[in-house]
Order: C-alpha cells, then sequence, then structure tokens
C-alpha cells in the first residue's frame, strides 16, 4: 500500500471512483498472480502422484494406486475450481472498467447486478474466498453491489460429489495403468447392454431352450456391438 493511500485511509478520506477500481484491479491482479502459482504446485503435485500409480501398478500394488489415484482426481477438481476462478476475475475486471467508464460521466459507480452476481460465485471458491469477502464489503460500501444473501449459497450434494469421485478413481486407474488397474463404470454399462441380453437369451423367457436358427442371427447381431464395446475401451485409454 502506498504511503498515500495509507493517509487517505488514516484520515478517512473517500476514494474517488477511479482509485476504488483502480485499487480493486490491482488486488485481483494479485489474486490472479497467486492462482498461477497455486496451478503450478497441484501440477508438479499431480505428475508425482501419476509416476507413483505407474510404480504401484508395477508392483501390483492396488491399494496404493488407489489412493494415489485420489490425489489425482483432488489436484484435478482443484485446478479445474482454480480455471474458474481466473475466468471470473477476468470477467470481473471487464465489468469493473464498464463502470469506471460509467463514473466518468455520471461521477459515481453505480450499482451492479452484474458484478454481484460475479462476486458472489468467486466467493463460493475456496481459493479466493477470504480475498472476495473482502472486496464484496468494499463494494457493498462503494454502492457497486448490494448486500450479500447467505442463502444464495447452493448446497453441495456430498453424496453425490462422492460417487462422482469415485467413478472418476476408476477413470484415472484404467488411464494411467493402461486397463491393468480401476474400471471405469462404462465398462458396466457396456457389458450389461452387451452380454447380459445374449445370456438370458440362450434359455429364453422361460428356461426354454432357443431354436438354433433363432441364436445364430443373434449371435450376428452382437458383433458390432462388441465392437462398439472395444472401440469406446480403446477411447478411454487414449484419453
Amino acid at each position: 500500500m502506498s504511503s498515500s493511500s495509507f493517509l487517505d485511509m488514516l484520515m478517512g478520506r473517500r476514494l474517488s471512483p477511479e482509485e476504488q477500481v483502480k485499487k480493486w484491479r490491482q488486488s485481483l491482479r494479485v489474486q490472479d498472480r497467486e492462482l498461477d502459482k497455486q496451478l503450478r504446485g497441484i501440477a508438479q503435485e499431480e505428475a508425482k502422484a501419476k509416476a507413483n500409480i505407474k510404480a504401484a501398478a508395477k508392483r501390483k500394488d492396488v491399494t496404493s494406486c488407489k489412493i494415489l489415484a485420489k490425489e489425482v482426481a483432488r489436484s484435478r477438481r482443484a485446478k479445474e475450481r482454480i480455471h474458474v476462478s481466473k475466468a471470473q476475475i477476468n470477467s470481473l475486471v471487464m465489468q469493473l472498467q464498464q463502470q469506471l467508464a460509467a463514473a466518468k460521466i455520471a461521477g459515481t459507480l453505480k450499482k451492479s447486478t452484474e458484478v454481484m452476481k460475479i462476486v458472489n460465485r468467486l466467493i463460493k471458491l475456496p481459493e479466493v474466498a477470504r480475498t472476495m469477502q473482502e472486496m464484496s464489503m468494499e463494494m457493498t460500501k462503494a454502492g457497486i453491489i448490494g448486500e450479500m444473501m447467505d442463502d444464495a449459497i447452493d448446497a453441495l450434494d456430498e453424496e453425490g460429489i462422492e460417487d462422482e469421485a469415485e467413478e472418476e478413481v476408476d477413470k484415472i486407474l484404467f488411464e494411467l495403468t493402461d486397463g491393468t488397474c480401476g474400471v471405469p463404470q462404462i465398462v458396466f454399462e457396456v457389458l450389461s447392454q452387451c452380454l447380459l441380453p445374449g445370456l438370458l437369451g440362450e434359455t429364453g423367457a422361460v428356461g426354454a431352450p432357443l431354436e438354433q436358427e433363432a441364436a445364430e442371427p443373434a449371435a450376428e447381431e452382437k458383433e458390432p456391438e462388441m465392437d462398439a464395446m472395444q472401440a469406446r475401451l480403446a477411447a478411454l485409454k487414449s484419453t
């Protein structure tokens, strides 16, 4: 903080719209650089975890593979949150620029629903929550946003997140171990679609054997489905 800004705070001088927006933009740029630093750190840890998964797979240590795969899944979710945060920060900077342009004509910052929406979304993200809470109070005092609504924060479906995490772990294991560990949900879906009807068809609806002539066309119909299953599994490995 510059000496003039510190003196302004002590004297209680109200910042002009230009000064206020400049202060917020500087804070957002600092936060954006911090997010970049976090991304680099997460990427390094993820790379280590991936290498350890491959080593554990060679030892056939499935337990260690699953633990490490959960770390990779957490890293990927954290990176997604950070990228969302950076995009929202850039949107907020642009909105503030528009507010500043309008303030040069009107002489004051106007309340903005769009700014309030972006700030509210940023407050929900752990990586920037503290900074944005402080900024939201300043913006409220400046009149650019209204009071933040506590009930605007969406409740998280913990059970749904847990289920999604388990599927992601399986996919990561399948991806990093060339299919030796982890069976994605898609495998079960394809198997149930392609194989289960065939198994039931061998005995018929009430257990009576089917005629040979009816079984042969059914087998031919399953071949394209099996080819499709193999293609989907190959696509998973290549991702």
